[in-house]
């Protein structure tokens, strides 16, 4: 992702979780970026710069957090 704009990083990401429906965490992962960045850039600054992708990328992000239950995941406030 070095040598990268943004721009071109939110739409390769956006791009790969479309392509993959893999999760933000997933994402990051696979290009060794923090989960953090890779929310912003897809949910934020994604919409500026391509907002029929951004749309098409929430409704992966939403189907991951529907489904979230299932593959195991825990919210970790609620583990005490």
């Amino acid at each position: 992702m070095k040598g990268m704009s943004i721009e071109e990083r939110a739409i390769k990401l956006a791009q790969y979780i479309i392509d993959t429906k893999d999760t933000v965490r997933g994402a990051a992962k696979r290009f060794g970026i923090s989960k953090s960045t890779v929310h912003k850039d897809v949910s934020q600054r994604l919409l500026d710069i391509n907002y029929t992708l951004a749309m098409e990328v929430r409704k992966v992000l939403d189907e991951n957090k529907a489904e979230r239950h299932i593959r195991g995941g825990i919210d970790r406030k609620s583990v005490v």
